[in-house]
């Protein structure tokens, strides 16, 4: 699972006052642009430590759920790819048009019906898609993560006793 870094970037500086927020917003960006896994989590480990003293809301903000904000560095996707799936918009820009068109509704007769809406607001959204930014590269993404689900199950089959990663957790 990856989070949407700017959600995190925006949850964390909500807990600071805006003159602190520039140098944080600066080394969260820096450490989630970084290639390397282990040095990115450790400079996010080490901003949340820092701040501890000063912004224990922030700190708290920014360890929860830090490993999967480096999802895609973890991976190892770069460029383009890894800055368009690192957010969550291109996705709530789809759904605001579903809730779009699901507003003229004004009496739902079934689940069916719920469904139908739903269809008919994404043919709408679909109008407004465009090409994945970094879409030529896609192709990496699902060997990389066939890789770490080969990888993390390993470990699993050696052991009996530890089950092996569910879709839920992977």
């Amino acid at each position: 699972m990856q989070r949407c870094v700017r959600h995190k970037e925006r949850n964390v500086l909500e807990h600071m006052p805006d003159r602190d927020r520039p140098p944080v917003k600066l080394r969260l960006r820096n450490a989630w642009a970084q290639t390397d896994h282990a040095r990115a989590l450790d400079q996010l480990r080490a901003l949340a430590a820092e701040l501890d003293r000063t912004h224990p809301g922030a700190a708290s903000s920014l360890r929860e759920g830090i490993e999967e904000t480096l999802t895609l560095t973890r991976l190892g996707i770069r460029g383009r790819l890894k800055q368009t799936l690192a957010s969550t918009n291109p996705c709530e820009s789809m759904i605001e048009a579903v809730r779009r068109t699901q507003r003229n509704v004004k009496r739902w007769s079934s689940g069916e019906m719920g469904l139908r809406w739903t269809a008919a607001g994404m043919l709408e959204a679909e109008r407004q898609f465009r090409r994945i930014i970094g879409y030529s590269d896609l192709a990496k993404l699902v060997i990389a993560i066939d890789r770490d689900l080969t990888r993390r199950r390993q470990p699993a089959a050696h052991n009996p006793t530890e089950e092996a990663p569910t879709a839920a957790t992977v």
